[in-house]
C-alpha cells in the first residue's frame, strides 16, 4: 500500500518492523508457526488455562496486526475455518506468505493498516490481536474498525502490555522500574527512542468507554503475571522479579452487542 495513505506514525512503525523482520522475526517465523498450543505474549500464558478465546472451532477469525502471522496459524491449527492477517509492514508479510506455503495451512493475508483494513463489514467471528493492532494502531480507530468486521456478537480478543507496564516503563536500560514514570491521565499516545516507535496505550477507565460507546460489553480482563513455567529470555527490558509482583501484560474479551 502507498505511503500516503498511512498515518505518519504508521510509517514510523513499519519501518522499525521492517529492521525487525530482517534481524529476527524472519528467521524465527519457522520456528513460531511449528508451535501448535497456542500461547499469550511474553509470559507464553496457555490459552488453556486462561480460556479467553472461547470456542473457534469452525469460525472465520481476522487477526489485525498479524506480524509474521504465527498467532494465527496456531488458530487454523486449533480448528479456526479460516483465518485473515492483516498487517502494514511488506516484510512481515512476505515471511508470513513464506511459512505459511510450505506449511500448507491456508492462512490468507492482506497489506493494510488494521486501522482501515478495506475487508467487507461483518465478515468474522472473531478479531484477535495480540502485540499488533493493540498497541501499534491508535484504538480510537482500530477498536471501531474491529466492531465494523465482526458479525453481531462477534467477539474481539487482544493482548497489550499492562497499563502499570506502560506507566512505569523508562526510556533508559534496564527499562522497569517501581516508580511510575509518566501520568495516566491523557495516556495514549507514547514516542519511543532508540529505536524510533510510536505506541498506544489507555488505562483501564477508557479503554471501558471505548469498547462500550464502539458496540461492545466487555467478557473478562484477564492480568498476566510472570509464573515459574515462564522461560526467562521473554521478558526484554523488563525484568522477572518485576513481572512476578506486577502484571506485564493483559487480555482483554469482548462481545459485539448486535
Amino acid at each position: 500500500m502507498s505511503s500516503s495513505e498511512l498515518p505518519e506514525y504508521a510509517l514510523v512503525n513499519r519501518e522499525q518492523w521492517t529492521r525487525v523482520n530482517a534481524e529476527f522475526t524472519d528467521a524465527n517465523a519457522n520456528a513460531a508457526w511449528s508451535q501448535e498450543e497456542i500461547t499469550w505474549g511474553q509470559t507464553h500464558a496457555r490459552e488453556a488455562d486462561v480460556g479467553v478465546l472461547g470456542d473457534f472451532a469452525g469460525k472465520d477469525v481476522v487477526e489485525l496486526g498479524c506480524g509474521t502471522g504465527y498467532f494465527g496459524a496456531r488458530l487454523k491449527r486449533n480448528g479456526a475455518a479460516r483465518v485473515v492477517g492483516v498487517d502494514v509492514t511488506p516484510a512481515q508479510l512476505e515471511s508470513a506468505r513464506r511459512v505459511n506455503e510450505a506449511s500448507g495451512l491456508g492462512l490468507e493475508f492482506v497489506e493494510a493498516n488494521a486501522e482501515a483494513t478495506g475487508l467487507p463489514d461483518s465478515s468474522f467471528d472473531l478479531a484477535v490481536s495480540e502485540y499488533g493492532a493493540s498497541i501499534w494502531c491508535d484504538p480510537y480507530k482500530w477498536i471501531p474498525e474491529a466492531a465494523r468486521l465482526l458479525r453481531p456478537h462477534g467477539e474481539l480478543v487482544f493482548l497489550r502490555n499492562s497499563t502499570l507496564r506502560v506507566l512505569c516503563t523508562r526510556e533508559e536500560m534496564p527499562s522497569d522500574t517501581e516508580t511510575l514514570q509518566r501520568p495516566q491521565r491523557g495516556l495514549h499516545r507514547i514516542e519511543w527512542r532508540n529505536p524510533d516507535e510510536v505506541e498506544f496505550a489507555l488505562g483501564h477507565g477508557d479503554w471501558f468507554r471505548l469498547l462500550r460507546v464502539t458496540g461492545f460489553e466487555v467478557l473478562d480482563l484477564v492480568e498476566l503475571f510472570a509464573t515459574e513455567d515462564t522461560p526467562e529470555s521473554t521478558y526484554y527490558e523488563f525484568s522477572r522479579a518485576w513481572a512476578e509482583r506486577w502484571p506485564l501484560e493483559e487480555i482483554w474479551r469482548a462481545r459485539r452487542r448486535s
